[in-house]
């Protein structure tokens, strides 16, 4: 139990440093970063309602929130000595890969 609080802190926490970094990349008009974001947003948030629930398929989410989240902060940190939340959400989004990666780990 205390692995899937931690992977729905790491996701919400995603959640909402990415979209302070959609906001940012708007107003530069950064395209690749943005969509991203907004991927990683949305399997964050949907990640993290599957784990509160206890969904027998929560851990399809866990591979594909890991996926997204690494390329994420890949992007993001392209931007992060522009931007402080480019770099928040990169940091962000690599724990919550490596959060998703364990628990999948865990049940594997």
């Amino acid at each position: 139990m205390k692995n899937l609080k931690s992977c729905i802190e790491a996701c919400l926490a995603c959640l909402v440093t990415c979209e302070k970094c959609i906001t940012d990349c708007i107003k530069d008009g950064n395209q690749d970063c943005i969509l991203l974001c907004r991927d990683c947003a949305d399997i964050c948030a949907l990640c993290a309602r599957f784990d509160a629930r206890g969904s027998e398929y929560a851990q399809d989410l866990h591979d594909l929130c890991a996926k997204i989240c690494k390329a994420c902060s890949i992007e993001c940190a392209k931007h992060a000595s522009h931007h402080e939340s480019c770099k928040e959400c990169a940091e962000a989004c690599k724990k919550c890969a490596e959060v998703c990666e364990a628990l999948t780990s865990v049940k594997a």
